[in-house]
């Protein structure tokens, strides 16, 4: 994800080179786009950090450290999303969660977790090459994202401040919802342009 000839907003002034793992379905999402659908709307977030952390969270120092850094407690309850003023925290097991930026920014979370918890029993392990983030909105998402994952997303099954491990069609997500009608999915970069394609093509009948 950090090789592109377009830079934005925090990234610019760093010179990074920076390339989306959507590059080669732009054009096909540019045009869904164009369409301005309240039914159904699928955007790229790019270049979000995003950290992977393993650690023991009932290890006061542990919980200490990574509070220092992220301005929240890490969440201890099964799908459960801990936001901070920077950034967030997703439960994705008993000793594990992946935490990202609420806005695209030069990585540096890895280097300040680490500098936090020292020599700390954990480990942290930057992984924002390897994925990124969309953006599914509209009044029928919820039908759309149905088609292709097999979670009950009811909204009283999923709503904010939850997240869940799944997958669409072939491709494993984490589905978080932002919104009564919003929902950020982060996919692996090896499938994000699969699963682009796959939801558009889903999609379609319910946005014509």
């Amino acid at each position: 994800m950090w090789n592109e000839n377009r830079s934005s907003g925090a990234l610019a002034g760093a010179g990074v080179r920076l390339e989306s793992p959507l590059v080669g379905a732009q054009a096909l999402l540019d045009e869904h786009l164009a369409q301005q659908s309240k039914r159904f709307r699928l955007r790229e977030r790019p270049f979000l950090e995003l950290v992977n952390l393993r650690g023991d969270a009932s290890d006061g120092a542990i919980a200490a450290a990574v509070q220092s850094v992220l301005g929240a407690r890490l969440p201890t309850e099964a799908n459960t999303v801990a936001r901070g003023t920077e950034y967030e925290a997703l439960w994705l097991g008993p000793d594990e969660w992946l935490i990202r930026s609420n806005e695209a920014r030069t990585p540096e979370l890895e280097g300040k977790m680490r500098t936090a918890l020292g020599a700390l029993f954990a480990s942290v392990v930057d992984v924002g090459s390897g994925y990124t983030v969309l953006e599914a909105s509209g009044e029928r998402v919820r039908e759309v994202l149905s088609r292709g994952c097999p979670l009950d997303l009811h909204p009283k099954m999923l709503q904010r401040g939850q997240c869940a491990q799944s997958h669409f069609f072939k491709a494993s997500i984490v589905l978080i919802p932002t919104d009564e009608d919003t929902f950020e999915i982060i996919v692996r970069r090896s499938f994000a342009d699969y699963f682009c394609r796959i939801m558009l093509d889903a999609a379609a009948p319910i946005v014509s």
